[in-house]
């Protein structure tokens, strides 16, 4: 199973302002810097991320985003089944698309999908808190990439 680097931003983004005190605004281009990554694909993520209630966003000078919510109330399964556009592992997962000629007796829809569930039932016992137990060394890299 395999996020979405939309995902992966999304993560990185919230993991970024969980490191900052609640009060505290980030820029997008700090994020962009710290992770070396696009700051055009990191401004659609962080709107999405504000559309769903996960990020609160100021425009003009002196805005920025942050968290919307504490670490501990973003539920990380949440945000990946907010983020991610399908889980459609195999084509039959997919009623619209599939045209695999076994799929009336096929074992395998069964399979994946119990494993999706599990993977997805893993991922909701954690919240950003959880994921932020190093928040100083976490903060301290991030730092050093922006520098």
């Amino acid at each position: 199973m395999r996020l979405t680097m939309y995902t992966d931003f999304s993560l990185r983004i919230l993991l970024y302002l969980g490191t900052k005190e609640r009060s505290e605004r980030s820029t997008i281009q700090e994020i962009s810097d710290a992770y070396n990554i696009s700051k055009n694909h990191l401004v659609k993520v962080a709107h999405e991320l504000g559309k769903a209630g996960y990020i609160e966003t100021v425009r003009g000078r002196g805005g920025g985003i942050r968290l919307a919510h504490t670490p501990g109330e973003i539920n990380i399964g949440e945000v990946i089944r907010r983020m991610e556009d399908d889980f459609h592992l195999v084509e039959c997962f997919n009623p619209a698309g599939n045209h695999c000629p076994i799929t009336p007796v096929c074992g395998l829809k069964g399979v994946l999908g119990r494993a999706l569930n599990a993977y997805l039932q893993v991922l909701d016992e954690y919240t950003l808190e959880d994921l932020l137990v190093n928040k100083n060394g976490l903060k301290m890299i991030l730092q050093q990439q922006d520098a």
